[in-house]
Order: structure tokens, then C-alpha cells, then sequence
């Protein structure tokens, strides 16, 4: 695994010309609060941790370049706390398109967008950003395929800085979890994608107070490395999936 702003202009060139298919993969997330205990940047260091499993399985049928994450996304939903930055899904998905057809244009086999921030509008706009590039492909948990391999959090819809991804920041970037604010943390059974259905528009109609739901004191660094270890597959499912559309 190389990472692209690591690279020189010449090692990039080599790499390319190598002979083997050469994948970019690209962090997607956002800059969103995730409860008193976990940053900002959650969803984008998912997506990074990730990426490192995914890029070990996929040594054997491609070269793997990391691209620099694209830390912002549409993150209307957690409006009046601190830390939201949301950028409009148009521009999201036009800052997408022109980084997919950029790699693409440097002859990249394939590009993965591997998005872990799981507002719909953001999901939509991230989607939306390949469309008609047969050789760009969005990794998302998402995905019902996917969903239904992660845990009973995940799949209830209560794990916004919950038990899910708590433990996944424990597993793969400990040193940014607050474990004393954590510990005190009571659980908020409150499901997003059933207050989605609902029509409610963020946190806090939802009831989320402070901006997390779920179960983050239940979190184990353990679960969140077999949660990681499936986020990996999915990535590397849809990057296998990619290469065999492009043909040799």
C-alpha cells in the first residue's frame, strides 16, 4: 500500500507503468460531531483504517494507492452543535467527479470512494458523483449487502457514535476516543434510519441531545477490529468487482 501524496511524480510513473492494474482508493467522511467522546473526523478515520485492511487483501490482485481523504461532506443533520460543517451535496458531488475522473485520467485501473458517513443526502451526493464512470465504484456500508454483515447496532440504526463506531475508533485510533467521557455515557436507544422514516431533519428532532446514539460505553477495541475486518471486504468486493468489469 502506497499513499499518493507520499509519492514522488516519478514513482507514480513507474507504478502506472508497471504492468499490474493500480487502484486508487479515497476516503470520504465528514467534519461532524460525534458525541462528547469521539472527534470530529470519525467517519473519515473509518474509512482510513479500513482501507489499510482492505489494501493487505487486495496485495495479490492490484497495486493499492491510498488518495488524500476528502474530510467534508453533507452533514445537515447535526446542525447546532459544534464541529458540523456541511458542504452543499452539489458540491460534494462535483469536488468527487473531477477526483474520480482525475485518477482516472492518470491511469489509474480503478478508483473506490470509500464513504463512511451515512447521512442519506451525503450517501446520495457521494453516489451520485460516479455515475456513467464505469471505472469508479462507491464502497458503502450502506449497501444492504454489506449492512447486514455489521453488528445489531448498525443494523437497528442506533449507532451514530454509538457502541458500532465507537468501537472501531478504539480498535483502529484509540488515542482520539475520550474513555472517561465514554465511560459515563448513558445509552440513547434512539434509531436514526426509524427517525429518517419519520421525517425528522437532524439530532436533535430526533432526540439525540448529544449528538450520539446507541451504546458507546458497551464499545470494545475487539468488536471494532471484526467490524473494520468487514468494512475491508466490502471495500475489497467492490474493488475485485470493478476490475473485472474493466476486462485486462
Amino acid at each position: 500500500m502506497r499513499r499518493l501524496d507520499e509519492l514522488t511524480t516519478t514513482a507514480l510513473g513507474a507504478l502506472l507503468a508497471g504492468g499490474r492494474p493500480v487502484v486508487a482508493l479515497v476516503p470520504v467522511g465528514s467534519v461532524e460531531p460525534h458525541g462528547p467522546h469521539l472527534p470530529l473526523g470519525t467517519d473519515t478515520l473509518i474509512g482510513e483504517g479500513a482501507i489499510v485492511r482492505a489494501a493487505a487483501l487486495l496485495e495479490r490482485a492490484c497495486e493499492v494507492v491510498v488518495a488524500p481523504a476528502v474530510p467534508y461532506g453533507v452533514t445537515d443533520f447535526a446542525r447546532g452543535f459544534a464541529g458540523a460543517v456541511s458542504v452543499p451535496a452539489a458540491v460534494v458531488t462535483s469536488l468527487l467527479r473531477a477526483v474520480s475522473e482525475g485518477l482516472v485520467g492518470q491511469g489509474f485501473a480503478s478508483v473506490c470512494l470509500v464513504s463512511n458517513h451515512l447521512e442519506p443526502a451525503h450517501d446520495a451526493a457521494v453516489r451520485a458523483a460516479v455515475v456513467g464512470l464505469p471505472r469508479a465504484r462507491v464502497a458503502s456500508p450502506l449497501e444492504r449487502r454489506w449492512a447486514r454483515l455489521l453488528s445489531d447496532e448498525f443494523k437497528s440504526g442506533e449507532c451514530h457514535a454509538g457502541r458500532y463506531e465507537t468501537s472501531i475508533m478504539l480498535s483502529c485510533r484509540p488515542e482520539l476516543v475520550d474513555d472517561r467521557a465514554r465511560g459515563g455515557l448513558p445509552d440513547v436507544p434512539i434509531s436514526l434510519s426509524r427517525g429518517i422514516q419519520e421525517g425528522k431533519d437532524g439530532f436533535v428532532a430526533m432526540g439525540m441531545t448529544a449528538a450520539y446514539a446507541g451504546a458507546p460505553r458497551l464499545a470494545t477495541a475487539a468488536e471494532g477490529t471484526a467490524q473494520l475486518e468487514r468494512l475491508a471486504q466490502m471495500i475489497e468486493t467492490t474493488v475485485r468487482e470493478a476490475l473485472a468489469a474493466a476486462g485486462p
